[in-house]
């Protein structure tokens, strides 16, 4: 388990703190005392899950375009944070299609943007660098992906993060080694839960299309995905921070994925989420319409839990039961703090289960 202890009073500057995974974990950093500031575009989503946690999305010392250099630097000199989690982002492998020098600009650019303003930081210890499980080169053999395997990139999306993971090795090697600072890109996978209401994702769509009755239209059903509830990656996030901070040259990169029991193909999903959620009705379509997307992604998670004794607490069951739940809720008319604090607690019980078991 993580030590909470850590965090208390750590300064940490979380890039993305008003996306769905950069909500959570901002939540969730703060509940254990750490101290966090935002850098990140304005909410891009109508409800979105950081106004609902009431984060204000006027507040222009956190509002700030990752792709502005100058303004990158001044945020990162007023925040002089101690521990740094990069999850801004253009994070969609459609929206890449649609708009490919964005993406770029976006996870390239801006992680180059934010790196180098990192380089002066005096109290930095360690960075986390998000990207994906499509930064690997895919054959589609029916493997799990390691770290080592070659990176990739078939659409703009996933070879505008390949290309981040290439841009932050060669920070890591020219500016941070020689200071002691840990430098590492952390790669999961397809994350459900509570709170996502972006288009294009298989969840929110479903949520949007079953809240109004109508039939959910679904591409590719046969597509497989590493699935995992958002806390799973999030938590490992802070595991690898935590050890890049106590020993900053021993990981590069690291694999967060769930178990291969968790891997399902969309249409098994949707099955399993409309059995939580008690309605809705979906047209699985054998058509392969739109651009190229990965049949078959997974990841081999083994060095996270051999060095960080990282493991999923939640099986695909649980994580869409406990998904389903946070959205009923949400409409029944609980409050999305109570609803997210709920999640963590029940997550975090997960561990003195495990303690209990192992005594």
């Amino acid at each position: 388990m993580s030590d909470t202890g850590f965090w208390r009073g750590k300064r940490v500057l979380l890039t993305g703190h008003t996306g769905f995974k950069g909500s959570w974990l901002g939540l969730w950093l703060k509940e254990i005392g750490a101290q966090v500031s935002g850098l990140s575009l304005a909410p891009d989503t109508d409800p979105s899950l950081y106004q609902l946690l009431d984060g204000n999305p006027t507040d222009e010392r956190g509002i700030c375009d990752i792709r502005d250099r100058d303004a990158v630097g001044k945020r990162v000199r007023a925040t002089h944070p101690q521990i740094v989690f990069h999850l801004a982002a253009q994070p969609l492998v459609r929206a890449g299609y649609r708009d490919p020098v964005g993406t770029y600009e976006t996870n390239v650019q801006g992680t180059a943007n934010l790196l180098d303003a990192l380089r002066d930081v005096p109290d930095l210890r360690s960075i986390v660098v998000v990207t994906t499980d499509k930064v690997y080169e895919n054959p589609e053999n029916g493997q799990a992906f390691v770290e080592t395997d070659p990176l990739g990139g078939h659409d703009p999306y996933s070879a505008s993060k390949a290309a981040a993971e290439i841009v932050t090795a060669s920070y890591r090697s020219s500016f941070f080694a020689a200071r002691n600072i840990g430098v590492a890109t952390a790669r999961a996978g397809n994350v459900i839960g509570g709170g996502d209401w972006a288009d294009d994702r298989l969840i929110p769509d479903a949520i949007r299309a079953w809240s109004k009755g109508e039939k959910l239209a679904v591409r590719r059903p046969a597509a497989i995905r590493p699935w995992q509830h958002v806390l799973e990656p999030l938590y490992g996030y802070m595991l690898l921070a935590e050890r890049l901070w106590h020993e900053p040259h021993s990981v590069r990169a690291m694999n967060f994925g769930p178990d291969h029991a968790s891997a399902a193909s969309v249409g098994d999903i949707l099955e399993l989420a409309r059995n939580a959620y008690g309605a809705g009705d979906v047209d699985l379509s054998d058509a392969e319409e739109g651009p190229h997307e990965a049949g078959y992604l997974m990841l081999d998670s083994t060095r996270a839990t051999r060095e960080l004794g990282y493991h999923p607490r939640w099986n695909l069951g649980e994580t869409l039961l406990n998904t389903m739940d946070w959205y009923r809720g949400l409409a029944n008319g609980e409050k999305a703090m109570d609803l997210c604090l709920k999640d963590i607690a029940a997550y975090n019980a997960t561990f003195k289960t495990m303690e209990r078991r192992a005594v």
